[in-house]
């Protein structure tokens, strides 16, 4: 049985916005840690533990370069403290956590010494980090008593990632999903779009609203990661963007990043790529999708929704996968 979560590029609407995911039966929420696009991904949901009671809730993914890990592992103590046994965390390599920095994602050894560090620091173990000794100092009446037990995920989709997972992790988070024989038990699949309304065709205004981040952000990681791979129906998209100066190159082609698509974006995100790539369908099809992602290994959906009705796009989804409201 999949559970259902959410995921957010968070907004100072997010809290409120989690809180309703708790009301429409959503597992838990994710949030993204991408600071030059969005809100601090601590402040969020430590504001959202305040207006909730069930609701999972955690960061995903951390990108371990932006923050020294005794400032993560203080964080994840002080949410625990607001939402005791109902924290996730997730950590990876990063994208646009550091690619809106002008960086390429972190080494996987780097990556796995900041997970195995901040495992050991919740357990209230003595650290060796950056040529010093360090260890959790708060007294127990500032955040909880270590040891502090939480699940922690690895943002993961290649074989480095997920051997990292399988050593140090509970699961992996992952947009791509994971086979089953990778031997990783929670896996947790980030998914965009939008449900189609009754007869509502994929290329409608509102569907690209709500949907059209979910096809920038396949461009914008194909351009990333695999330029070569561009398809000649694209290519035109792309060329653009070798144009811009290479030294900005990556706060344009980032701008409006899971939120919107943006000017460049615009054009070429259209109805049938949604519809092709299964980000705006009706509800038998989604239903039809998150079935085929269970029978893949998928055993979370993180359901990010976008556009200019947040509120619209939990319900919708809610609605589709049966979700109980409480």
């Amino acid at each position: 049985m999949l559970d259902i979560s959410c995921a957010f590029a968070t907004s100072p609407n997010t809290p409120q916005q989690i809180a309703l995911a708790e009301r429409l039966g959503y597992r838990r929420a994710w949030c993204y840690d991408s600071p030059a696009l969005y809100p601090d991904v601590w402040m969020t949901p430590a504001l959202a533990a305040e207006r909730t009671r069930r609701i999972g809730l955690g960061p995903g993914v951390l990108v371990p370069s932006l923050r020294h890990v005794m400032t993560n592992a203080a964080a994840v103590a002080t949410l625990v403290g607001l939402a005791p046994g109902r924290v996730a965390v997730a950590v990876g390599a990063g994208f646009t956590g550091r690619m809106t920095l002008g960086q390429r994602s972190l080494r996987w050894r780097d990556v796995r010494a900041y997970i195995a560090a901040l495992r050991a620091l919740l357990r209230g173990e003595e650290v060796e980090w950056e040529g010093a000794v360090i260890r959790m100092l708060q007294p127990a009446r500032f955040v909880p008593a270590r040891p502090i037990a939480v699940p922690l995920l690895v943002g993961a989709d290649g074989p480095k990632g997920l051997a990292v997972a399988r050593e140090l992790g509970d699961g992996v988070f992952t947009a791509g999903g994971v086979a089953p024989e990778a031997g990783v038990s929670w896996v947790a699949r980030l998914t965009f779009g939008t449900v189609l309304d009754p007869g509502e065709d994929a290329g409608s205004e509102r569907a690209l609203a709500a949907a059209g981040h979910a096809g920038a952000v396949g461009l914008h990681a194909m351009y990333e990661r695999r330029r070569e791979a561009i398809s000649p129906q694209l290519r035109d998209w792309a060329e653009r963007v070798d144009a811009l100066p290479a030294r900005t190159r990556h706060l344009a082609l980032h701008e409006g990043h899971l939120v919107f698509a943006n000017e460049m974006d615009r054009p070429f995100v259209t109805g049938e790529l949604l519809a092709r790539r299964g980000l705006a369908l009706d509800a038998a099809a989604w239903r039809e999708q998150l079935a085929r992602f269970e029978a893949e290994g998928v055993t979370e959906v993180a359901y990010q929704p976008a556009g200019p009705e947040i509120e619209r796009e939990l319900a919708a989804f809610a609605r589709m996968a049966g979700l109980r409201a409480g």
